[in-house]
């Protein structure tokens, strides 16, 4: 990969504040609002059949265990449809579309690396994803939207060595042993999650050198000279020793030096020593900051770069191993956002939306005035390894999109969400039945074509009011339920008014001081004008949903 020049950075960089036990940051507004959208490349939309068959990869492995199409060009296919702009979506997250082991895997049924999470070379595009100029284009339409994008990127681990053409790294980049038994620090941190892989040392300040066989490969390609350059740039810049993770460090940071990446999702964040991450995002900043000066006006508005972590079993309210903000290890707690982090994937959002729509909201309220204040946790419904969703025969779409949508937090829509995309397949097992590809042909039918409208009107809401996921919530009513947001912070002062009712319609509810009398209000989900009479706002027709904004109109 190559590199953009250096420029100046306006500030120094501060690492200081993600040092043990140093506050965290409070993460903006935007990012605590975030609606996301977080698609698995290979499923999502095949936009250039030709690399269908890279590597010489066919469709022999285990039911949708395969590669199924899916690349780069289908989401720059979408994203030319305006499909996530009228989904009111702030950022795209994509599995990771960096190269994969080529082979399948038999040990858990023939499987290929489709899903992204067995990496071979960190510095280039998978064929069967793409090229490089694909990506390019993808981040600069994203921008072109004001749509951040969002990279999986991995530290843990390379995919596992299947013959000569996935050979074994070298035994002093990874561990062959012990297998985490998740009893301690040590039995989560520093160990296999799954033999199979192979574990990086991330631990390890030891000397090493490349594997022989990603020298060749970049002797093939024609950039080994290239890459060494920028590698003895890089180590002489930062004073690192070459270990392991620094050159994972190097060549991650390098997506955004290059491109403009708004931000990482951590994949295994538990499994790494957590001060790995703020080095990693202390380069990641360091690495946004040059290329937002070479590239100005690039984003109708400036974000800071965002790193949202998977730590499984962690969510609000004391989920699993949650301990306020902290992870408990069983000898050891971490509190993540003292190591860079922005947020984390709220993994307990499935169970806790089993709730009452007052109840959830209400301890989720609590939550972000709490231990949570000032953080972001993204919420899901479904998730492409969480086998416990949210209602997985998607019986009741138009209620989960409204608690997912209109949750204090952040949100991350999982690819298909929005039209119901079964998470139930024949013959499938395990994590590959949350993984089948987009039935676009969906649209076409009037109740798919009603489901992601909601997805839609609901998205568009959250869009326009940070309040949403980032304000206070107040509750005014429990039949129907009405609630109010507030935020007024860094400059942003907004509220809104939101009304619902599954069981009866309804024509007026409290405003709650939300809007002057007088005053003529929109009811964003039907586009409907409502007036504004002693505290109440009161509408011309019965609805069983209203999501209420100010119009300026008198």
């Amino acid at each position: 990969m190559k590199i953009v020049q250096t420029f100046a950075l306006v500030a120094a960089l501060a690492t200081a504040g993600w040092a043990t036990g140093a506050s965290a940051a409070t993460t903006t507004p935007f990012w605590r609002n975030a609606t996301v959208y977080f698609l698995m490349t290979d499923r999502f939309a095949n936009g250039d059949p030709g690399n269908d068959t890279a590597y010489g990869r066919v469709r022999d492995g285990d039911p949708l265990r395969s590669f199924e199409g899916g690349d780069l060009r289908g989401v720059i296919q979408k994203l030319d449809d305006g499909y996530f702009r009228d989904l009111g979506v702030d950022a795209i997250w994509t599995t990771p579309v960096i190269r994969q082991v080529r082979q399948p895997f038999q040990e858990y049924g023939r499987s290929y690396a489709f899903h992204g999470y067995w990496p071979r070379d960190w510095t280039a595009v998978d064929e069967a994803f793409g090229t490089e100029a694909d990506f390019a284009e993808l981040v600069r339409k994203a921008h072109a939207q004001n749509i951040r994008v969002i990279v999986d990127v991995i530290i843990n681990h390379a995919g596992p060595p299947i013959g000569e053409d996935d050979p074994a790294w070298p035994r002093d980049w990874v561990r062959t042993e012990p297998a985490c038994d998740y009893a301690s620090y040590a039995g989560t941190a520093t160990c296999l999650i799954v033999p199979a892989l192979q574990d990086i040392r991330t631990e390890s300040d030891a000397t090493v050198e490349l594997p022989p066989f990603l020298i060749e490969t970049w002797r093939r390609e024609g950039r080994l000279e290239r890459e060494l350059a920028e590698l003895d740039a890089f180590f002489a810049r930062t004073g690192h020793p070459r270990a392991p993770r620094y050159y994972l460090i190097k060549w991650l940071t390098d997506w955004v030096r290059e491109y403009g990446v708004d931000g990482f999702r951590v994949d295994t964040a538990k499994h790494v020593d957590p001060e790995v991450w703020a080095e990693l995002k202390a380069e990641a900043e360091r690495a946004h900051a040059e290329w937002k000066a070479a590239n100005p006006g690039a984003l109708a508005d400036d974000q800071p770069f965002y790193m949202v972590g998977e730590v499984f079993n962690f969510g609000l309210n004391n989920f699993q191993k949650s301990v306020g903000a902290a992870y408990d290890y069983g000898d050891r707690r971490v509190d993540f956002f003292n190591y860079g982090f922005d947020g984390l994937i709220n993994m307990g959002f499935p169970t806790h939306a089993r709730a009452t729509m007052p109840e959830l909201f209400d301890q989720y309220a609590r939550a972000f005035e709490g231990d949570f204040a000032g953080r972001s946790m993204l919420n899901y419904i479904s998730s492409h390894d969480d086998m416990e969703p949210l209602d997985p025969e998607r019986t009741d779409p138009f209620e989960n999109a409204i608690k997912l949508m209109l949750a204090p937090g952040a949100v991350q829509i999982y690819y298909g969400d929005e039209l119901s995309r079964p998470l139930v397949a024949p013959e499938t097992t395990g994590d590959a039945r949350l993984r089948t590809p987009v039935d676009w042909s969906v649209i076409e039918t009037g109740e798919g074509a009603a489901i992601l409208e909601h997805w839609r009107r609901l998205g568009r809401f959250r869009n326009r009011h940070p309040a949403i996921g980032a304000g206070k919530h107040v509750e005014l009513s429990r039949a129907p339920f009405v609630f109010a947001r507030t935020l007024e912070e860094e400059g942003i002062a907004d509220r809104v008014l939101v009304a619902h009712s599954a069981d009866a319609d309804f024509a007026n509810v409290p405003a709650g001081g939300m809007f002057a009398d007088g005053s003529i209000v929109r009811d964003a989900y039907t586009g409907d004008l409502c007036d504004v009479h002693a505290d109440r706002v009161v509408c011309r027709t019965p609805r069983q949903l209203a999501l209420f904004e100010a119009t300026g109109l008198p």
